[in-house]
């Protein structure tokens, strides 16, 4: 998509969905995203473009990005800031909010990004910012950092997105009718909410009513499994940061758990519609919230943007209307299935000079290359490969060569993830030699991203069960033909058809076990099918039929509106909703 900084009076004030997210990834160029997450969030957002939906979209501006990987022969990793200037790139909206937290007022500005759809449809997103004159020293960083400073700063953060943005879309004269949070970073949204209702009265004065008022606006969707990834801060904080009026009423409202104000029971209690993104993640959920309503909607990614640039002009001349609507997508079972292999071909030469441009070296189209990137945590066991080098040598010479491709950052304040790159890089250093080469690219990012998911020939996916959540990196592989090798968790407990679409890791009771399958379906499945050109075509091809047509943004922006937006009883009562049956 190309980049618009300018305003598009066609998007008017009738949104009827906002959607909030801490992170969104909108353009390679805005560095406000650190990853799947945020990714997910662009594409949900142009999806919605794509397909006509009333939706306006609230984040933070992130002035310092994320940060910038830096990696030395050891793999050891540093970070560096990546600053924007948004006003040298986006519109400012026409009006500023005032959100009153550590016992002072915070002024807000916005800066506006247009997300245009194939159709011209505007879905607007507002990036808020603090760094305005007004504001003290302090206050004018609460929005530079994504995932960066303390709690303390976190939870500053956290207040300004979610009751912050919720001022800013009413002094900008949006009313929507229903508000999602996309994760619980957003949750004081509903205190916010509950403030507006109220008009000036003590939140202490809220009725039963007020509080179903708030829940019948709310729809929220939890990304984690893991505990420890869900917000959580301590009551002093607490009353530093929002106050005594509206700490008390957090607590008096059942918002406290084990003592920490936790941001996820927040949203629970203040939402009528709560998901989980992957059928086995609701589940896993919903025996983490035993208390409360857990639904699943699995996850997609947004198609014209993740699918090699040679698939989409091959698709443009067979399947023209994919882009928008994939379930069209099914129709690449009548494209010759070597023409599928051609446009992989070049997508995977793009890869491979963009790997010699980055390291100086030099791989081999011919010869099996696996893909394994995402972000650093060590429950993704990116080293489970490595389980038994002697036996991942002899693989290597049994395909007649092999290459391993590593890229994905580390939370800066992760030294368990930042110790799990250098180890991958020494049994790098180790094991690679003229038949097994193994590389870890630095800095995975959205253009890094896309030319790993474009080329590689087989996804590999290694988390500990079940703390994968989704794994939106192998469905952009799978929209581009390429099968995982993946640990049945996640999506792919529901996109896994065995010798299909690729390779379910057996679940065992040990990790010895799993490498043990891993290399088995690597040794006497992969391999073999790589070296049938007819047989890993036809693979590719029902890698895109099978997946492509579900695992899409477009299919899962339909199912938001239909069971959590505007579900039928909503609609029966005359919510005006047109786009719906284009859906």
């Amino acid at each position: 998509m190309p980049f618009d900084s300018g305003f598009h009076p066609a998007a008017s004030r009738s949104q009827k969905v906002a959607y909030f997210s801490m992170e969104i990834a909108l353009d390679p160029r805005i560095p406000t995203y650190s990853g799947g997450l945020g990714v997910l969030a662009g594409d949900t957002l142009r999806s919605m473009a794509d397909l006509s939906l009333p939706v306006v979209a609230v984040t933070l501006a992130h002035r310092r990005g994320y940060f910038r990987q830096h990696l030395d022969a050891a793999g050891s990793q540093t970070e560096s800031d990546v600053p924007w200037s948004p006003e040298n790139m986006l519109p400012a909206a026409e009006q500023q909010a005032i959100i009153h937290i550590q016992g002072r007022d915070v002024m807000i500005r916005a800066w506006r990004y247009d997300v245009i759809g194939v159709t011209g449809h505007i879905v607007p997103v507002y990036l808020l910012d603090t760094d305005i004159e007004e504001n003290n020293e302090f206050d004018r960083t609460i929005t530079d950092h994504l995932y960066g400073g303390d709690s303390y700063y976190r939870l500053c953060q956290e207040a300004v997105l979610g009751i912050g943005g919720g001022h800013l879309l009413d002094v900008l004269g949006y009313r929507p009718k229903v508000f999602h949070m996309n994760e619980g970073h957003a949750s004081l949204l509903t205190l916010g909410l509950l403030e507006e209702r109220l008009k000036g009265q003590p939140l202490t004065t809220a009725k039963p009513a007020d509080l179903d008022w708030v829940r019948r606006h709310c729809v929220f969707t939890t990304h984690t499994p893991v505990p420890a990834g869900h917000d959580q801060f301590g009551a002093d904080q607490m009353y530093q940061v929002l106050g005594e009026e509206r700490s008390q009423a957090l607590e008096a409202f059942g918002c406290m758990h084990k003592g920490l104000l936790n941001m996820t029971y927040i949203a629970l209690r203040f939402t009528r519609y709560v998901n989980g993104v992957a059928m086995q993640h609701g589940k896993v959920s919903q025996q983490m919230f035993p208390d409360y309503k857990v639904h699943s909607i699995t996850n997609g990614v947004h198609a014209a943007t993740w699918l090699s640039p040679e698939l989409q002009r091959l698709f443009d001349d067979n399947i023209p209307n994919w882009r928008e609507d994939n379930r069209f997508f099914r129709s690449v079972t009548g494209i010759e299935p070597a023409l599928l292999a051609e446009a992989h071909l070049s997508a995977k030469n793009r890869l491979f000079e963009a790997v010699a441009a980055r390291t100086g070296i030099s791989l081999r189209p011919n010869v099996l290359t696996l893909g394994f990137a995402r972000r650093v945590a060590t429950y993704k066991r990116a080293q489970l490969l490595f389980q038994d080098p002697e036996r991942l040598a002899n693989i290597a010479r049994a395909a007649g060569g092999l290459q391993i491709l590593y890229a994905g950052k580390a939370h800066p304040a992760d030294e368990g993830g930042k110790q799990l790159i250098r180890n991958v890089v020494e049994m790098a250093h180790r094991l690679s030699n003229g038949t097994l080469q193994i590389l870890f690219l630095e800095n995975y990012d959205w253009e890094l991203g896309k030319l790993l998911t474009n080329g590689v020939d087989v996804w590999v996916n290694t988390p500990k069960r079940p703390y994968e959540a989704s794994g939106t990196s192998g469905m952009k592989a799978a929209l581009n033909g390429v099968p995982s090798l993946s640990v049945l968790d996640g999506w792919w407990i529901e996109g896994c058809v065995e010798g299909g679409t690729g390779w379910a890791i057996e679940d065992c009771e040990d990790e010895a076990g799993e490498a043990d399958s891993l290399y088995e379906k690597l040794r006497h499945g992969i391999i073999p099918a790589f070296q049938n050109p007819a047989v890993w075509n036809r693979i590719m091809q029902q890698t895109i039929a099978i997946n492509a047509a579900f695992f899409n943004t477009h299919r899962m922006a339909a199912q938001y509106v239909e069971n959590a937006y505007f579900p039928e009883p909503t609609i029966a009562q005359g919510v005006e909703y047109p786009a719906l049956q284009q859906v």
